[in-house]
């Protein structure tokens, strides 16, 4: 159990690292005075190591300090490095066609697009949050109408790109996931009367197609009527994904009253990939595992990367602030103390991407096309949060 004075520390942690350590290794210096938007390619001591821009994670970072302006502190700093931002995805990372790019030169040239629409979601959260703090209207309009179109890729099967085959068709988890978030953050930035309506069709998704309880597991991916495709592909879990869904459970439970359904779903998913990645040997999250616990074909499967403890560092803290139950401060005491540990780096800040199996780092870059100022930030500032309302409603 989490004593008060417990809660109390952690969230004075967790603010301290967001604002003295995570946010300054990023800022200022990846803020791109010449051609806009951020840099973010960056070795242990900040040094750039690539310029190229990855699309969605500009809209992360965009997202990110817009959301400390709207709810940590109106600092101008952070809201003049968010224009930047704000200013290179509307220039230049859109298609003719609508769609946004996922890779571009640092002055805008496209490189790569993608057959998702991930770009697509972390402009709509970070449009909505830099219209609030900016009172921007263009940017709020932005937000709602790629919300629009990002419902219509998730909704309609080959809106954005025709299937090259339908041998054996499938559909995974991320959609259903990244679209419940988008909502929630545009349904709580700025408001948006659309969000409640597709928030319980994608958690019935999950719930009715990918959570197996038979198997005490969630699925990465499932065919489009939820049955379990037994090949490599089919048959491989992603625990730190699932347990990041279950955190967007518990958040839109929250939002709701404390739905003790929502509760149960969020911590249900919580329980079985916690069992399932949980190196118990050597601690932290296995990346990937077989549902029937045969051989994954990835040969990262039992690396340990930073975002899955992330996003389980938030689950289990909501899980057990919702729920009382000691088990879930264990777990967080467990996945917070492996996190700060292995991958946090004292002498520059900021958190190492990639370890093996056994905590030693595997390479020191701390930003690269997947990795930038997100998983760990929204935690920090997430985990803050959640701490800060619940003490709030629980004084004594």
């Amino acid at each position: 159990m989490y004593s008060k004075k417990d809660l109390i520390a952690l969230r004075d942690f967790y603010k301290n690292q967001l604002i003295h350590n995570t946010v300054p290794f990023w800022f200022p210096r990846s803020v791109d005075h010449e051609h806009g938007g951020y840099l973010f390619m960056r070795d242990a001591d900040g040094s750039l190591i690539d310029d190229d821009k990855a699309v969605w994670i500009q809209g992360r970072a965009t997202w990110l300090l817009s959301t400390l302006y709207n709810t940590v502190d109106p600092k101008q700093e952070w809201l003049g490095w968010a224009k930047h931002g704000h200013q290179f995805l509307n220039r230049y990372c859109f298609d003719h066609d609508g769609r946004m790019f996922f890779h571009m030169t640092r002055d805008g040239r496209p490189i790569r697009k993608r057959r998702y629409f991930f770009s697509e979601t972390f402009y709509v959260i970070a449009m909505a949050a830099y219209g609030k703090a900016s009172g921007d209207h263009t940017a709020l309009h932005q937000a709602r109408n790629v919300f629009g179109k990002c419902i219509e890729y998730a909704s309609i099967p080959g809106k954005i790109f025709p299937k090259y085959t339908d041998t054996r068709p499938a559909k995974g988890i991320g959609v259903p996931m990244i679209m419940i978030n988008t909502s929630q953050e545009l349904r709580d930035t700025i408001g948006d009367d659309r969000c409640d309506h597709w928030i319980d069709r994608w958690i019935h998704e999950i719930e009715t197609h990918f959570v197996k309880d038979d198997l005490q597991c969630v699925m990465e991916q499932v065919s489009p009527h939820g049955n379990i495709i037994d090949h490599i592909d089919g048959r491989t879990l992603n625990p730190g994904h699932a347990i990041e869904g279950a955190w967007f459970i518990l958040r839109e439970a929250a939002h709701r009253s404390n739905n003790a359904h929502l509760i149960q779903l969020g911590c249900k998913m919580l329980d079985y990939m916690w069992e399932r990645g949980w190196d118990q040997e050597y601690g932290g999250l296995y990346y990937f595992r077989d549902v029937y616990h045969k051989p994954v074909q990835e040969y990262w499967h039992d690396m340990k990367f930073w975002w899955p403890h992330n996003e389980t560092i938030i689950a289990t803290l909501s899980a057990y602030l919702m729920t009382g139950n000691k088990k879930y401060a264990q777990w967080h005491r467990m996945v917070h103390d492996y996190a700060y540990t292995h991958f946090h780096d004292t002498q520059y800040g900021e958190w190492y991407g990639y370890l093996h199996r056994d905590g030693r780092v595997s390479q020191t870059a701390k930003g690269n096309m997947f990795k930038g100022p997100f998983h760990l930030p929204r935690q920090e500032w997430y985990c803050m949060q959640i701490l800060d309302q619940y003490l709030k409603s629980n004084p004594v």
